[in-house]
């Protein structure tokens, strides 16, 4: 099993890290290390997450097979079996029987090079009393075909003791040096080049919680489940922002944090010192967010209805200029080293052993029933609320169904009726909070020049002319909302 711990590092700050007073009398050594990875001509094995390879050590070959696995805090612990072969091509039959079990039912006969990974390796080795390590400074490319793409990473990979060392080594890098998330591995990367697979935004997954689990350790589940989706939206946030989605599962993801976070004292958790570090992220990214919701939702479903004029250049290069300012703050928020930190922290509090507690279920019915008992009650009179009412009566639905969401797997189909209209009433609230949000941005915009100005004031007042019929649906969708049975 290797268990090691990766983070991207600046090309330009080699030195930096080669200097790092972690580092300090320990000596290194260096070699260039070139890797082939096969797979079939339908990528089988990627589709599989088996990583596939043949490594050339001086004058002899290594095979490597590797089944992938998620990252978790920048943390990966996967399975491995490496061996020397004798030649340069694939020896499947030297496999032992569990790497085997793997490629059953794979046409594997067909294996041939996909990519090429070249680059060179500084190790040291680490001994603390935690444990031992070695740490990797990999410099060089990968390639497939004509197309390449650099690789600059530090590898943090345990020898002897325990996980969390891997933390405090790599937290202890970050007092001197500027290091990033970076869950994909060189074979995830490797693949994106040569075009079997398209990075595309990563939605939330179902932790794996039991019937009869201890509540503790489903707690770590719900948290561990929350930053493997965090860290996975990482890398194309900062290198495709100008697709929303990532930003927008990076937010969902903060938010599963939080509200596991805010879960933690029923286990006999302490508020964990790592929450005021995810409102401080969230309160960085929220106006991109905002300003996202609004270029792609809120003003295409307003424009039909202003009629002439149409909006004027002034307004929408504003909008634009404006929108994108707050998407490079938010990248930079991301890329900077109090957010790896942050990952990493909560990555290391995963790793601490946990009391077993009551079982999953009560702990459940404890959060579920508190949470609904709080959405009733910012529910009366929903009529008359006003917008700061309305706004803490999402807020309730959120944790509700957040919570919900978390859980659901210990219910199965029971919960699938109450989450469906909890989403919708979560949905109608969010868009009558999206209009008021518009209406925040958009006296941003109206400052800039007159005609702007005006193009602002126009939507400003269709948004309010639609905001009572946003009401009326709210008001449909909480009747819905109770008719339908609770499942816990």
């Amino acid at each position: 099993m290797e268990i090691e711990l990766k983070l991207a590092l600046d090309a330009r700050h080699a030195t930096r890290l080669r200097r790092h007073p972690l580092l300090a009398g320990i000596k290194p050594s260096g070699r260039v290390l070139h890797s082939v990875y096969y797979d079939t001509p339908d990528f089988a094995l990627m589709r599989h997450a088996i990583a596939f390879r043949l490594r050339r050590l001086g004058y002899h070959w290594v095979q490597t097979l590797k089944a992938e696995a998620p990252a978790v805090g920048a943390l990966s612990s996967r399975p491995e079996w490496e061996m020397p072969v004798a030649g340069s091509a694939p020896d499947l039959a030297i496999l032992p029987a569990e790497a085997l079990e793997l490629l059953r039912g794979i046409g594997t006969a067909r294996l041939a090079p996909v990519f090429v990974t070249e680059f060179r390796r500084t190790t040291w080795r680490l001994q603390g009393a935690g444990g031992a390590a070695e740490l990797a400074l990999d410099q060089g490319t990968i390639r497939a075909g004509t197309a390449e793409r650099p690789i600059s990473e530090v590898e943090i990979e345990l020898l002897d003791g325990a996980p969390e060392a891997l933390f405090d080594w790599a937290l202890g890098l970050l007092e001197h040096l500027s290091l990033r998330v970076e869950p994909r591995s060189k074979a995830e990367r490797g693949y994106f080049l040569c075009g079997a697979a398209q990075p595309a935004p990563v939605r939330a997954g179902r932790p794996d919680l039991r019937a009869g689990q201890p509540a503790a350790q489903a707690w770590q589940e719900i948290v561990r489940s929350a930053l493997s989706q965090l860290v996975a939206n990482v890398p194309g946030f900062l290198e495709q922002a100008d697709d929303i989605e990532y930003l927008h599962q990076l937010r969902i993801a903060l938010r599963r944090l939080r509200g596991a976070a805010a879960l933690g004292d029923g286990v006999g958790k302490a508020r964990p010192a790592w929450a005021a570090g995810l409102a401080a992220v969230m309160q960085d990214l929220n106006p991109a967010r905002d300003w996202d919701v609004f270029v792609a939702e809120t003003l295409p479903s307003v424009r039909p209805v202003l009629g002439d004029p149409p909006l004027c250049e002034s307004f929408l290069s504003g909008v634009g200029t404006t929108a994108a300012r707050a998407r490079e703050q938010a990248q930079a928020c991301i890329a900077a080293p109090d957010f790896t930190r942050l990952v990493l922290s909560i990555g290391r509090d995963l790793q601490a052993a946990r009391e077993a507690g009551a079982p999953v279920e009560d702990w459940a019915r404890r959060i579920l029933g508190r949470r609904w008992k709080n959405l009733r009650r910012q529910c009366r009179r929903l009529d008359e609320l006003d917008a700061a009412g309305r706004h803490r009566l999402r807020i309730a639905a959120k944790k509700l169904r957040y919570a919900a969401d978390a859980l659901e797997g210990l219910y199965g189909k029971r919960a699938r009726s109450f989450l469906k209209r909890l989403a919708e009433l979560q949905d109608r609230l969010g868009r009558a909070n999206d209009a008021v949000v518009a209406d925040r941005l958009l006296q941003e915009v109206h400052r800039r020049d007159a005609e702007a100005a005006y193009d602002a004031g126009r939507i400003s007042g269709a948004l309010r002319e639609r905001s009572g019929q946003h009401h009326a649906e709210d008001e449909a969708a909480w009747r819905r909302m109770t008719a339908v049975n609770k499942f816990w």
